[in-house]
């Protein structure tokens, strides 16, 4: 069985449901985060960017990296056995990177015993909050049908002080950088 590699396609797909922050700021419920929904317990500590934005290149290095070394082991763990396509190991590493969950995630276990119409469905149990309802049909939608959402273009944010919020989201086409973020790690 041929390991299941990053791709372009999925990193921006996850970086799409994400949104990209160059500086550190404050998530919904009150965690320090930065670059493409990184917090500390990545093991990426991202209080040395508050009021300090790093480059692109740098989000998109560390971002790379902890897809590679930290979830995506975990995402190939769940599902051992199974040969995943790209376009369900880039919806399962979205929904471990955003749930942290892939192992306690039933969709999963459902899936890797055949159920794959119960998976579907499952995987829709994980929708709080409420926000997070379209990412998770998306994620199901390509895990299970292979429909892609991201065309490539990504929300870059600037950081509102002192609340520490992010605003004014403005369009970036970040193929070209993704893929050299790949190209160096390789």
């Amino acid at each position: 069985m041929t390991e299941a590699r990053l791709s372009e396609r999925t990193l921006l797909e996850i970086a799409d449901h994400e949104g990209v922050v160059l500086e550190a700021y404050l998530d919904s419920v009150g965690v320090w985060t930065w670059g493409i929904g990184v917090t500390d317990d990545s093991g990426h500590k991202v209080g040395r960017y508050v009021d300090n934005p790093s480059t692109l290149e740098r989000a998109l290095e560390v971002y790379e990296w902890l897809l590679r070394t930290k979830y995506q082991p975990d995402v190939l763990a769940a599902f051992k056995g199974i040969a995943l396509k790209e376009h369900q190991l880039a919806a399962a590493l979205s929904f471990h990177w955003n749930t942290g969950a892939i192992r306690e995630a039933h969709w999963v276990q459902l899936f890797c015993k055949g159920d794959v119409a119960g998976a579907r469905k499952a995987i829709m149990n994980w929708s709080t909050p409420r926000e997070i309802i379209g990412r998770r049909k998306c994620e199901r939608d390509l895990f299970f049908d292979g429909r892609w959402s991201s065309d490539g273009d990504v929300l870059v944010y600037q950081v509102r002080k002192p609340g520490y919020q992010p605003v004014k989201p403005k369009p970036m086409d970040l193929r070209l950088a993704v893929r050299g973020a790949l190209e160096r790690a390789a």
